[in-house]
């Protein structure tokens, strides 16, 4: 909690207020050698998307840096910057960078970034992603062997077109309670609610819905990164079916040649966990996965 009072002492301190930390919670984590900035990545049709870096003071721009590329991209909802404990202690505190990509179908300036990615559209929220993405590797920060893209939700159906349409920009995957399967999401729990955000299953499909549907769009052929995948059983507003038919059909398709993984917790609902433990369980399973995964890309291997 900080304060903000008006300033007696013009002549020792010009400007008009004083500052002061009244209180406040106990670190979480040390945050003393880490540097918070805001950059900007050019999308596909030449729109400027913010983002924020944070990661450790004087990181090295040889592409080793684990870096954790989080997006949601959709109802409005704005990813703004905040702390988060469990990221300082699972990722920035081990050294690796953290990034807030503020893509198109959030809130961030307003109804028309929202807009600018409904339905038919929904591609800008995915071209600003891989250009976040993009951009992160030709700084040098990172390069797709050390770049992770995580997302839950609607942020569960960006990462699955992630690895589906760009499956060489990353190094590893986590699609958490995803919507994969468009062609038959309005028929499942509170599918036929989000009308207004992808268009109808049934008569958009064939215009538009067909091409940002991770599901159908699984190709034989291609190169997978490592990929987890995490639902819950209770999940009442996005079914798990999208992530148990999605993890079948990779199998299946992969003959196990991709590096698949699968978590389904019995409990929880479309948050994923039940309580603090289970929270904090599959915080541990992702983060690990991702770490671990990305320090095999690294040149010089880390603890």
């Amino acid at each position: 909690m900080w304060a903000a009072t008006k300033n007696k002492d013009n002549e020792l301190f010009p400007a008009p207020y004083v500052i002061e930390k009244l209180k406040g919670l106990p670190n979480m984590y040390d945050s003393t050698n880490v540097s918070v900035r805001q950059q900007f990545a050019t999308s596909k049709d030449g729109t400027k998307v913010p983002y924020f870096l944070i990661c450790p003071k004087g990181a090295k721009m040889d592409g080793n840096t684990p870096t954790l590329l989080y997006g949601y991209g959709g109802f409005e909802i704005s990813m703004t910057p905040n702390y988060i404990a469990n990221i300082g202690k699972s990722w920035i505190e081990r050294g690796g960078a953290y990034v807030v990509a503020n893509i198109r179908g959030g809130g961030e300036f307003g109804p028309a970034w929202h807009q600018a990615a409904l339905k038919e559209n929904r591609n800008k929220a995915f071209e600003d992603f891989v250009a976040v993405g993009e951009d992160l590797c030709q700084s040098g920060l990172c390069r797709p062997s050390t770049l992770a893209c995580r997302g839950g939700s609607n942020g569960g159906l960006l990462t699955g077109m992630m690895l589906v349409s760009r499956p060489d920009l990353f190094g590893a995957i986590h699609c958490a309670v995803p919507l994969l399967d468009m062609r038959r999401f309005h028929t499942l729990l509170a599918g036929a609610s989000w009308a207004a955000e992808y268009g109808s299953g049934e008569e958009d499909w064939e215009k538009f819905l067909h091409k940002y549907s991770p599901y159908h769009l699984i190709d034989e052929n291609a190169k997978y990164p490592p990929i987890i995948f995490t639902t819950s059983t209770r999940d009442d507003r996005v079914h798990p079916a999208h992530a148990r038919k999605m993890v079948k059909k990779l199998m299946d398709l992969g003959k196990g040649a991709w590096p698949i993984y699968y978590y389904e917790n019995i409990e929880g609902g479309h948050g994923g966990a039940a309580d603090a433990k289970q929270q904090a369980f599959m915080q541990v399973l992702s983060y690990d996965f991702l770490w671990d995964t990305l320090c095999e890309g690294r040149d010089e291997k880390v603890d």
